[in-house]
């Protein structure tokens, strides 16, 4: 952590100094580095609270958390990073608050990474569907891509610690620690065959108040 974070500072400082080098075109481009860098120095903020609750020596601290801002900015950074692809939403995102914390934006990039990085198409699809569920009082969120799929063998191997394909650009980490995440927010994560090929990743949570 001590070390992303510098290294992240460094970066930072270095796209500040450039503020006034670009031109209108690289403006965009600049300030997509900024809020990324300053993304991931958030994220070893909360990354000590998620090994001490791995590790099972500390419980994870929730809070009420805005589900449509955190998925729409998600969104948003991957539209940027995968641009040969298409991320869409189906409908839109209800103004919920769930159990979780700062955490939960890594959750959906795992996800929607998973469903770009594997799919071998020039031009992946992915699509978000977010439902409410009242009577359980709990909000889920799926993922579909237009990929391979999972085998029904490898459908719950897939979120063990360090499982991954040998083709895959990722450690094998990322979905494992997705499950430990959101089971700390007492909600659910599996993983579905889609409606004509592809998978669907759905991540349950626990709505916080009405």
């Amino acid at each position: 952590r001590h070390d992303i974070r510098n290294d992240m500072q460094i970066v930072l400082g270095l796209g500040q100094l450039l503020e006034d080098r670009v031109d209108e075109d690289g403006r965009e481009y600049l300030q997509t580095i900024r809020d990324t860098g300053e993304h991931v120095v958030e994220l070893t903020r909360s990354s000590r609270d998620l090994a001490r609750t791995v590790a099972g020596e500390d419980e994870l601290p929730l809070e009420p958390v805005s589900l449509s801002s955190t998925l729409q900015s998600e969104l948003d950074r991957r539209r940027q990073a995968f641009s040969h692809a298409t991320i869409s939403l189906d409908g839109d995102v209800p103004d919920v608050s769930v159990r979780a914390n700062d955490l939960l934006s890594s959750v959906f990039r795992n996800l929607l990474n998973n469903a770009v990085q594997h799919n071998r198409s020039p031009s992946p699809a992915v699509e978000v569907r977010v439902d409410v569920d009242d009577d359980r009082d709990v909000v889920l969120v799926c993922v579909a891509d237009d990929g391979p799929g999972v085998p029904d063998a490898q459908k719950e191997a897939i979120f063990g610690k360090g499982e991954s394909s040998l083709d895959s650009p990722g450690t094998g980490m990322g979905l494992y620690l997705s499950r430990e995440i959101v089971t700390a927010y007492g909600g659910d994560i599996w993983v579905e065959d889609g409606d004509s090929r592809g998978a669907v990743f759905c991540v349950e949570l626990p709505r916080s108040g009405r």
